[in-house]
């Protein structure tokens, strides 16, 4: 997986630190993704992010979701 630095030194209103990265899906998890930003009508990164915290948060409550 590559990793870029993005708006290195720019505020993000949700995130203080953005990295971008390449990731690679199975085509059928990826139009299931597809399939559930159209329906929330938010985009497939929002999809991935969402997915990822829900994960974390599961995995390793001692690390909260920060609000």
């Amino acid at each position: 997986m590559m990793l870029k630095k993005r708006h290195e030194g720019k505020v993000n209103p949700q995130h203080t630190a953005t990295v971008r990265a390449t990731i690679s899906f199975p085509h059928e998890l990826y139009a299931t993704l597809e399939e559930i930003a159209k329906q929330k009508k938010v985009s497939l990164a929002w999809v991935v992010r969402d997915a990822a915290e829900q994960y974390l948060a599961q995995k390793w409550p001692l690390f909260p979701k920060e609000g």
